[in-house]
């Protein structure tokens, strides 16, 4: 543990919402800086909570829980790192409050929001996918026909694959129609085109409107029924300059379009035959170890600009100018065998391996997998690095390999 509790206590607050795997680097980076980190989570056993002064056993999604919380703790600011939802309720309760924040309600708001997005992005020419707006069944089936199979359908306002279907023909959509509405907050969902191409996120961090660009990597996916569950960032992308250019301007594009002048952004860019697209955009640091990522690649600190930028402090252009530390960096996700843990082995004989600068492990003895369907099924990470993108690609399977998820079937427990 870094640093004197009471002096931590006498030093800035911090509210965090989301103590879960998205959350590791960024409570990590608070612990690592000393200040005093209350850590929201409706899961006791969340494992970021190891990172915390103060836990609090509160959803992320409870507005008014968080905002007594950060009343009586007497805050200084409040950040939701890699989950979307959570980041309007940021927002508002820091306004409330008169607490410091990178980005207004209402830009929170445009990024928690795929339709408000949409919506915006056509506003101002942002390139994006073609999309409908339906509220059942008919309306969905006759909306896929006008966008052509294969097409997506998904909830509005979830993340990580919930109400997220690929739908092939027409017979498909009355399913994931109700997988949908299942997972959406309101009554309506979003038929969208399929680009066929690559899937790109670049992370990125904006100060006083102007937008940097960090990593640009590849989004490597999960083969079906996993759809969108992404299996390793891998830095630097493969496509041509001109090309990262292109999807550089696109994300930029869309970080302008709703209102992100400060804090780091998180966009998924779709790369197909007609140039990008804008897949979605956050105004959150990715939820897949990005910031890690970013470090090690680029010697750029986005956990410590980000919880600069939720104090209300500055975060000067310097700290914020990318310099290649490596030649190849990637973030692959483990992905264990369906059942109960019983035991993760292989892990230090893994770290100890050339070129792996971590390993998350999300999970204790006793949670339940079940099949890969969305990035929540994952088991955890590692963090390679390399002499350039193959190698550190190589590296990190090597890890891999090397750690053991011993689970038991569920039913034979039973």
């Amino acid at each position: 543990m870094a640093g004197d509790p009471r002096e931590r206590e006498q030093g800035k607050r911090l509210l965090v919402l989301g103590a879960g795997p998205a959350q590791l680097g960024l409570l990590a980076a608070a612990r690592t800086r000393e200040l005093h980190v209350i850590a929201v989570d409706r899961e006791p056993s969340a494992p970021g909570f190891r990172y915390a002064d103060r836990r609090a056993i509160v959803s992320t999604e409870d507005e008014s829980g968080i905002e007594r919380l950060a009343r009586a703790e007497r805050v200084d600011g409040l950040i939701a790192p890699g989950i979307d939802w959570p980041v309007a309720i940021a927002a508002r309760i820091a306004e409330r409050l008169a607490l410091p924040h990178p980005v207004s309600p209402e830009t929170a708001m445009l990024s928690t929001s795929k339709l408000r997005q949409r919506e915006r992005f056509a506003e101002t020419g942002v390139p994006q996918p073609a999309y409908e707006v339906c509220s059942g069944a008919k309306e969905a089936t006759d909306a896929a026909g006008r966008i052509g199979f294969p097409c997506v359908v998904k909830a509005p306002d979830r993340q990580g694959q919930r109400g997220l279907t690929l739908v092939g023909a027409a017979g498909e959509v009355e399913e994931a129609v109700k997988i949908a509405l299942a997972a959406s907050r309101s009554a309506t969902l979003l038929v969208e085109e399929h680009v066929p191409g690559r899937e790109l996120t670049v992370n990125a961090f904006s100060a006083g409107g102007h937008f940097h660009p960090l990593t640009i990597t590849d989004r490597l996916t999960a083969p079906l029924p996993a759809f969108g569950v992404a299996l390793t960032h891998a830095w630097p992308s493969e496509l041509e300059p001109a090309q990262i250019g292109a999807v550089v301007e696109a994300a930029s594009a869309a970080a302008r379009a709703v209102g992100i002048e400060n804090g780091p952004s998180y966009t998924q860019v779709l790369l197909g035959p007609e140039g990008p697209r804008v897949g979605e955009l956050a105004a959150r640091l990715g939820g897949g170890h990005d910031a890690e990522l970013c470090r090690v690649a680029l010697g750029v600190d986005l956990n410590g600009a980000a919880l600069s930028a939720a104090l209300g402090e500055e975060v000067p252009a310097a700290s914020l100018a990318p310099v290649a530390r490596v030649g190849g960096a990637c973030v692959r996700f483990l992905v264990a065998p369906p059942g109960e843990l019983r035991e993760v082995t292989g892990v230090e004989e893994a770290f100890a391996e050339e070129g792996i600068r971590g390993i998350r492990i999300y999970r204790r003895p006793g949670h339940r997998f079940g099949e890969l369907r969305r990035g929540a099924d994952r088991a955890g990470a590692v963090l390679a690095v390399g002499g350039s993108r193959d190698e550190a690609l190589e590296r990190a399977a090597r890890a891999e390999a090397m750690i053991r998820f011993e689970t038991v079937d569920v039913e034979a427990l039973v």
